[in-house]
């Protein structure tokens, strides 16, 4: 059977998978929430939900950096993937052995388009309707507009999420303007972002934990903006957490 990921690659598989490693935290969520558990052989070490999860799976490294060794032992009949979060390296040379299926998420509707895909790929079409429906039903409401935003991924050196991202498109549903007009994950210095004088400071839980005891820094930095930290696993993850990102747009 021939199936096209979002690369436009064409990937074979013999039959339905059974054996199948995830190198994607909010894709390993999806697919258990698919009812995959059992199918899942490998996961990387950053795929911390379900919690507990990968504490019952091989663990095959890292999302940028594989241990093709393991992986080679698990035998996977399917490997899935996203061209931004895994590196390009890995994932062809994997593709040499393994069907590779690879993932490419601007907007939320390629979010759902993977979901839609994966689901006809493992069999699971009426579990991936079951997410993708509540997805689209949630995002159909109007949030209110919060203002101009700069969002803070990164701390030394100061990193920002720009443009042609998730997370921008997602910020944009949320009801921010990202000020940030470079594309990707810029880096700034504070007095750069000062002259933007955004009027909300969002500080992201992850890649950087940023916590409570930087909120006071930023405050004094960014004395009129409001200053928030936001969960960063909503406005990045593109899975299943999509059920509960709507919601918490509602709550900042």
């Amino acid at each position: 059977m021939e199936y096209i990921d979002q690369l436009n690659r064409t990937v074979y598989l013999e039959d339905t998978p059974k054996r199948i490693i995830s190198l994607v935290p909010s894709q390993t969520e999806l697919l258990v929430d698919m009812g995959l558990g059992d199918q899942i052989v490998g996961v990387t070490k950053f795929c911390v939900h379900p919690k507990g999860f990968k504490d019952t799976k091989t663990i095959v490294g890292g999302t940028k950096n594989f241990r093709f060794d393991v992986i080679d032992r698990l035998a996977p009949d399917l490997i899935i993937g996203n061209k931004e979060e895994n590196y390009k390296e890995g994932i062809e040379q994997l593709a040499e052995k393994y069907p590779v299926w690879v993932s490419d998420i601007f907007t939320v509707q390629d979010a759902l388009d993977m979901m839609t895909s994966l689901g006809i790929i493992t069999e699971k079409e009426v579990e991936a309707e079951r997410i993708t429906n509540w997805i689209s039903v949630n995002f159909r409401r109007d949030f209110i507009y919060k203002g101009t935003a700069i969002y803070f991924i990164w701390q030394d050196p100061i990193t920002v999420v720009g443009t042609n991202t998730f997370i921008d498109h997602l910020l944009e549903k949320a009801g921010f303007t990202n000020l940030i007009d470079r594309e990707r994950y810029p880096q700034y210095s504070i007095e750069e972002l000062q002259q933007l004088n955004p009027e909300n400071v969002l500080l992201s839980s992850e890649p950087f934990p940023y916590r409570e005891k930087h909120i006071e820094n930023f405050k004094r930095l960014f004395p009129y903006a409001e200053v928030k930290l936001v969960d960063g696993e909503i406005f990045s993850w593109y899975g299943s957490r999509l059920i509960k990102a709507a919601d918490y747009f509602e709550t900042l």
